[in-house]
């Protein structure tokens, strides 16, 4: 609690600070932020392409695979660009970690924000996909809201976790881009869940990105309530809750050793 009071209490700093992060990333390039979209958006182009041309992937569930397949990879842009960044925020920021007056638990913070700033383009693109299939929105469409909080709190955790080791082992940023590149396959971002045997099903349902990428898919797709999972739902909070207990203790512990290692 007191961690997100003094988010709270710093909330006008922390904005300034995350807008002045994403214009950043892109300053001094001719195209500026629109570089943050136009990867993705290849990507997503390329995926498109070789599923529904190269493989003939049809609709899931009765639903276009274009729509089913940016339902999935929008939250994932985000939790994959903001739990990267975040992890890199005390290593890249050193220099205000330095000061003894500044706040160094938000620096997470703003790569977190900044990431929920580019995202912003997508879930327009989204809205705008499927909205063009004829799925319109329902009240079921406002739980997208608690989805996004179980991505805040899921990516925060990891953020604190990782970006308070990463000063002490470098090789930390190796491990997150490998291991994010394996929970992108591990989570049916492209591929239907249901093509597993029930032997193997509960693997997904252990995975939190699956758990955010398939609510957000039942809200805009098939305008399904979260709580008809409520063991999922009750596992998934358990887990990100310790995590982000476990994330703030281990910052606290280490925050005093930074400018030592940096």
């Amino acid at each position: 609690m007191n961690f997100f009071k003094n988010v709270y209490n710093h909330r006008q700093m922390l904005w300034n600070l995350i807008k002045s992060d994403f214009k950043n990333r892109y300053l001094g390039n001719h195209f500026g932020i629109i570089w943050a979209f136009i990867q993705p958006l290849v990507m997503v182009a390329i995926y498109w392409f070789v599923f529904t041309h190269g493989f003939k992937a049809t609709p899931v569930d009765n639903v276009p695979f274009l729509a089913w397949l940016l339902a999935g990879m929008v939250p994932w842009f985000l939790m994959s660009e903001a739990i990267t960044s975040s992890s890199r925020a005390i290593v890249d920021q050193s220099f205000l970690v330095k000061k003894i007056v500044f706040e160094v638990k938000l620096l997470p913070i703003v790569k977190i924000g900044s990431a929920f700033l580019v995202n912003t383009a997508f879930w327009g693109l989204l809205l705008l996909c499927i909205l063009l299939y004829k799925f319109y929105p329902t009240l079921m469409w406002l739980q997208i809201f608690y989805f996004l909080f179980c991505a805040l709190i899921l990516i925060l955790g990891a953020g604190l976790f990782l970006s308070a080791i990463m000063p002490f082992m470098l090789d930390v940023g190796q491990f997150v881009s490998i291991f994010m590149q394996v929970m992108f396959w591990a989570t049916p971002i492209f591929w239907n869940k249901d093509i597993l045997s029930h032997k193997y099903s509960y693997i997904v349902k252990l995975n939190p990105f699956a758990y955010i990428v398939d609510g957000i898919r039942d809200v805009l797709l098939f305008n399904r309530p979260f709580w008809v999972h409520y063991w999922q739902t009750l596992y998934f909070w358990v887990l990100v809750l310790v995590l982000l207990f476990v994330g703030n203790k281990v910052f606290t512990k280490l925050r005093p050793h930074f400018s030592d290692v940096l």
